[in-house]
């Protein structure tokens, strides 16, 4: 299988939108997360989404000339304009701001509206985590669940990740999405051939089904049952009433070029725990962590640093057919 370095695998992302109207700078932010999610292990959310994006640029559904606009609202909350681009530029922008804001004032929080899908939510905090912050961010999506009890596809798969400085090793970082199952894991039993568990989805009429096809016209379910789709209710409110994105059952795809900019919303809060805890946090969290795996447990996000740090030593192995394809795209095709 071809193997790009990761600067290899962001110039031509870069190469691939800019042929197809998104301006430089939106480019570059979107490449950066998008290598950054292939690194870590993580496809979906990787260089597999830049044909779909440079699609959706190239019909006008996402402007790949959006340049995001930030506004401080109150003493420690921003309010980001997407503006119909891509989600990146918005969140690098509201991530800078937010970092400065909570050191100044312990906390601060930034809502994203009119944007689009975020990819590994997990490196946003992350990167908040790294300057010394505990961080959350949530996004709501286009529906896919179903609210509890209920029939229609109301709630997006609500991704929402935490993230906390540890001294002596990489931030812990806990990234999820709140159905059960991604929904590309049914499309995959569904081209197999496969029936999938009864617990993944229900049918068009809320029944649970091994159908995939069927579930497909269906709904996922949620973790945790009606728990889990009272959390996906939580982010659908704090990301569309509050953030004032588009609801889930609003929102176009994120991956086609069909109807309208999804504008979906996006929440990031960021604490700065010398505020709270005194200067010690990250200490803290290294006697949590340590007394943890002292008893055998993994963490979450040990297998994703395990990918990172072979992808920076040895490359990402790309698809035959999808460098093809981002190599056509690069070169105006």
């Amino acid at each position: 299988m071809p193997i790009l370095s990761l600067t290899d695998a962001r110039t031509l992302t870069v190469e691939a939108l800019t042929a197809n109207g998104t301006l430089p700078a939106a480019a570059g932010s979107v490449a950066r997360a998008l290598v950054a999610a292939e690194a870590d292990g993580q496809a979906g959310h990787g260089l597999a989404r830049v044909p779909s994006y440079a699609a959706q640029v190239h019909a006008g559904k996402v402007d790949g000339g959006a340049v995001p606009r930030l506004i401080q609202t109150a003493a420690a909350s921003l309010r980001v304009d997407a503006a119909g681009g891509f989600a990146y530029p918005a969140v690098d922008m509201a991530v800078d701001a937010v970092a400065a804001l909570a050191r100044q004032m312990g906390t601060a929080g930034a809502g994203i509206h009119a944007s689009h899908h975020i990819g590994q939510a997990g490196l946003v905090v992350e990167r908040l985590a790294d300057q010394g912050m505990v961080a959350l961010i949530m996004s709501n999506t286009p529906a896919a669940m179903a609210t509890a009890g209920g029939r229609r596809v109301m709630l997006g798969t609500n991704p929402l990740a935490f993230a906390a400085p540890v001294a002596g090793r990489a931030p812990l970082v806990i990234d999820m999405a709140l159905s059960l199952v991604a929904r590309s894991k049914i499309v995959a039993a569904q081209k197999a051939g496969r029936p999938i568990p009864a617990d993944w989805a229900v049918d068009a009429d809320g029944d649970p089904t091994t159908d995939p096809a069927a579930a497909l016209k269906g709904a996922l379910a949620p973790i945790g049952g009606a728990k889990g789709a009272a959390l996906a209710l939580m982010v659908e409110i704090l990301c569309g009433a509050l953030a004032g994105g588009r609801y889930g059952w609003q929102a176009s795809s994120f991956l086609d070029t069909q109807g309208p900019n999804p504008a979906v919303g996006q929440l990031i809060i960021a604490f700065d725990p010398t505020a709270f805890s005194g200067p010690d946090f990250a200490g803290r969290m290294g006697e949590l962590v340590q007394a943890i795996v002292a008893d055998g447990a993994r963490l979450p996000g040990d297998r994703r640093l395990a990918a990172r740090a072979r992808a920076q030593t040895q490359g990402l192995e790309v698809p035959p057919a999808l460098l093809e394809e981002l190599q056509t795209l690069a070169a105006g095709g």
